[in-house]
């Protein structure tokens, strides 16, 4: 036997180790690839998921606020939350957004408040803006949450969905002002008679709110009989609409929640 033919013998071991070792990486590497790669089929999974909880920003074209307006409010409270110095924070939507000016300063204007609410925002969206907005310069000492009504007409949304989508909210308001009571709002009475089927989901809706109340940091509130007469109907001077306050509703509104803030504000 020649001294190549022993060379090759001696060197054989040492060449097949470096091709399993070869192909092990191999193997390693397409499984690493394998599950780090995201399919169309789970970003669409993603992109479904339930309208209430998945955070995402105002995509639907409206004749009372476009998809740009609707983000320039928002710029608009990116900035406020830049700048901080804010005691008293209002989240929501439309409702919220709605504050009569001169009502709004007598009733709050003592407290530094900020107005996050924009009209037509359901859970998912107000979620994406709190997510998408630096808040560590604000330190709100009360929070007022009033959110979930455009959930049943903009996304067809079933109590159950409604009350996990407030809940996501609440969690994580909890999460980013950890030191904050929350004034936690029922949902508003909505259409003008008291045997409509939505003033029956909105009272089941509100069922399962109260239950996030903890007497501790978040505490419930349902001011929604405020706004109805000896009938159960909303009575126009106080909701045209039978969705959105008048200023004589904004004053029962405001009439019903300072109390409590002041005390909080001044503990």
């Amino acid at each position: 036997m020649t001294y190549r033919s022993i060379l090759s013998l001696k060197s054989l071991p040492v060449v097949c180790g470096l091709l399993a070792a070869l192909m092990l990486a191999g193997c390693s590497k397409d499984a690493s690839d394998t599950s780090a790669t995201t399919t169309p089929a789970t970003e669409a999974a993603a992109n479904n998921g339930p309208k209430a909880t998945t955070p995402k920003p105002r995509d639907q074209e409206y004749e009372w606020m476009s998809v740009a307006e609707w983000h320039e409010r928002f710029q608009d409270d990116v900035k406020i939350a830049k700048e901080g110095n804010v005691g008293l924070l209002f989240v929501g939507d439309s409702i919220t957004q709605g504050w009569p000016s001169p009502l709004w300063e007598n009733s709050f204007g003592a407290y530094n408040p900020a107005n996050f609410g924009i009209g037509g925002d359901h859970t998912g969206n107000v979620l994406w803006r709190l997510q998408n907005t630096d808040l560590s310069n604000l330190h709100p000492k009360v929070i007022v949450l009033l959110i979930g009504v455009n959930n049943f007409f903009h996304n067809n949304d079933q109590p159950e969905d409604v009350f996990q989508g407030v809940k996501a909210v609440v969690d994580l308001l909890r999460i980013e002002f950890p030191d904050a009571k929350i004034l936690l709002n029922g949902i508003l009475p909505h259409k003008e008679n008291a045997d409509d089927p939505m003033r029956q989901m909105i009272i089941e809706t509100n069922q399962k709110i109260l239950t996030l109340g903890d007497h501790t940091h978040i505490y419930y509130r349902d001011y929604g009989s405020l706004f109805l007469a000896e009938d159960g109907s909303i009575p126009k001077e106080l909701m045209p609409d039978s969705l959105h306050p008048a200023e004589p509703g904004y004053v029962i509104w405001a009439d019903a929640m300072l109390p409590q803030i002041q005390v909080w504000m001044e503990e």
